[in-house]
């Protein structure tokens, strides 16, 4: 009678074990990999957003508005410098642009902001008082350069956030802002490269380069009350934001 080696037994059960596990790892895998689980960008929608009477605000619709306020915040007070430092007048006209859009597109935000209850930032991010320190200590060629292509820059990233929010929002308060923006913006963008001096190669590179949007989403509804006119930071000089626009709404 034959011995049996058992050895060699338990080493091939072992690999038709180790066979069969892998196989049922491979069929479950897809099922768990498309699965509408916690992380994706559906479940993160559902819980950065929120309820309101005029529909549901989303995170990107808080990242916009108040993106919208700290574009005024520091764009006003250089289209006030472009108008008064401008060597031509096509980088006087952009300021002037510049400051009628934003002291509009403020007194919108403002608005909006207060029906949703927003909390609003009341002076520009550390990022945008660099342009201004930047812009401060330029003069004549040198300044109507550095102002066409830091404002034109801005407001093409503004721009593609404008359009993406336009797009997708369930609000219908951000949408009407949205629309607005969307205006005042591209008159923004026209405006400074009739300039002369934009640097559309620049630009290109740029886009080609830069990081990701932001995806936190920003803090949830605060005070329902207004916020207050801003006072625009700058590095020297004051650039006090002038009265809301009381014209009518077209």
């Amino acid at each position: 009678m034959r011995s049996v080696d058992r050895t060699g037994l338990v080493s091939g059960t072992g690999l038709v074990v180790a066979a069969l596990t892998a196989t049922l790892i491979a069929l479950i895998f897809p099922i768990w990999s498309y699965a509408d689980r916690s992380g994706t960008g559906l479940d993160s929608l559902n819980t950065q957003t929120v309820p309101t009477r005029f529909g549901p605000l989303s995170g990107l619709d808080r990242e916009f508005v108040t993106k919208v306020r700290l574009a005024g915040l520091w764009e006003l007070p250089a289209g006030q410098q472009a108008e008064e430092r401008g060597t031509t007048k096509a980088v006087r006209t952009a300021g002037a642009h510049l400051v009628e859009g934003h002291t509009f597109l403020d007194a919108r935000v403002r608005d909006v902001a207060a029906r949703l209850g927003l909390d609003l930032p009341n002076q520009p991010n550390a990022q945008q008082r660099g342009w201004l320190a930047t812009l401060e200590t330029a003069h004549g060629t040198d300044y109507d350069r550095k102002f066409a292509n830091l404002l034109r820059r801005a407001h093409g990233k503004v721009f593609a956030v404008v359009a993406q929010v336009r797009a997708n929002t369930r609000n219908s308060l951000v949408r009407d802002l949205a629309d607005d923006a969307n205006t005042t913006v591209l008159d923004h963008i026209k405006v400074l490269e009739a300039t002369g001096y934009v640097d559309f190669d620049a630009l290109a590179r740029d886009a080609a380069t830069a990081a990701p949007p932001l995806t936190a989403s920003p803090a949830p509804p605060g005070p329902t009350d207004s916020p207050g006119t801003p006072v625009p930071v700058t590095p020297s000089a004051a650039y006090p934001l002038p009265p809301a626009a009381s014209r009518a709404r077209s």
